[in-house]
């Protein structure tokens, strides 16, 4: 039977030896293009969108990046639990906080930094406490917008509905701990579940921290005479105003208007970067204004 292997460097054009800051580039490019927000509708866009993100997804991560160069399509059995254990995706995170979701039926609302032993693997657990199962760690995807308002996310693992709700404000690489969601051991106690956060790129936001950053595109005209221009934010858009003078690549800060901070009320901060914009084509006034100003711009330069 034929293999239909993926080939995620040609997902996303770029080369087999491309550094991380390349890959990252040419996701956000095309993530760009075939988000579904600018393509209301398309189904083939939605669909590129998809195999964009799942090739981004594997060659953004070092670990999965050197299984999938190795193994090729049969990267992701490397490691993973044994087979029944459902098709949520597995992988290590990076740095981050621990939250522990506890409460009836072993997930609920309530989360809290992990100040205990670190989680260094089961094996000297299961030496202590045989009966019990062993613990897991997977993965689980976040939008940005869904880190913004906070998310109830659902999945199966071994036939098992489970919720998690994700606090807003959560970051790349945080980890999450269900309670009694793990492996079942030989007396039917469960392990825990660990879910690693990992963040989705966003087309339009960079975030760092609890900021965000993005650019705006400004007319020449309001860049030198001043004047407003409407910046997106993931709340709407607001209006920003230009000084006069405002020069390319000039950075602006909306206070308020990042993410929100974890367990927290406050908000971050939207750093908007200027990108000044020049019409390619001018009606024949605008280019006799235009030739005017230049003269007198000339004029000025000698007195």
């Amino acid at each position: 039977m034929a293999v239909n292997y993926k080939d995620y460097y040609a997902t996303l054009g770029v080369s087999r030896n491309a550094t991380e800051k390349e890959i990252k580039q040419a996701y956000r490019k095309l993530a760009r293009k075939y988000h579904p927000d600018v393509n209301p509708g398309n189904k083939e866009a939605e669909e590129k969108f998809k195999e964009v993100s799942e090739a981004y997804e594997v060659l953004s991560d070092p670990d999965k990046r050197k299984k999938y160069d190795q193994f090729g399509d049969q990267w992701k059995r490397v490691g993973e639990a044994p087979p029944g254990w459902g098709d949520f995706p597995q992988g290590p995170g990076v740095g981050g906080f621990d939250y522990d979701v506890s409460g009836a039926g072993g997930f609920g609302d309530f989360f809290e930094m992990l100040f205990g032993e670190p989680f260094h693997g089961t094996a000297a657990r299961e030496r202590r406490a045989p009966a019990r199962g062993r613990d897991v760690e997977y993965e689980i995807e976040v939008s940005l917008e869904e880190a913004f308002s906070g998310v109830t996310k659902s999945f199966t693992l071994d036939g098992r509905k489970i919720e998690v709700k994700i606090p807003k404000g959560v970051k790349d690489g945080s980890r999450i701990k269900l309670a009694g969601q793990g492996q079942a051991g030989p007396a039917g106690q469960r392990g825990d579940l660990y879910l690693r956060v990992r963040m989705r790129p966003h087309p339009r936001f960079e975030r760092k921290d609890s900021d965000l950053h993005s650019e705006v595109s400004v007319t020449y005209y309001v860049a030198a005479l001043g004047g407003e221009v409407r910046v997106h934010t993931l709340t709407g858009t607001v209006t920003m105003k230009v000084p006069p003078g405002t020069q390319s690549g000039q950075v602006f800060r909306l206070p308020k208007q990042g993410m929100p901070r974890l367990h927290g009320d406050d908000r971050g901060d939207l750093y908007v970067k200027v990108k000044i914009t020049v019409p390619k084509t001018i009606s024949a006034r605008e280019k006799e204004l235009l030739s005017e100003l230049a003269s007198l711009h000339k004029s000025g330069a000698k007195t």
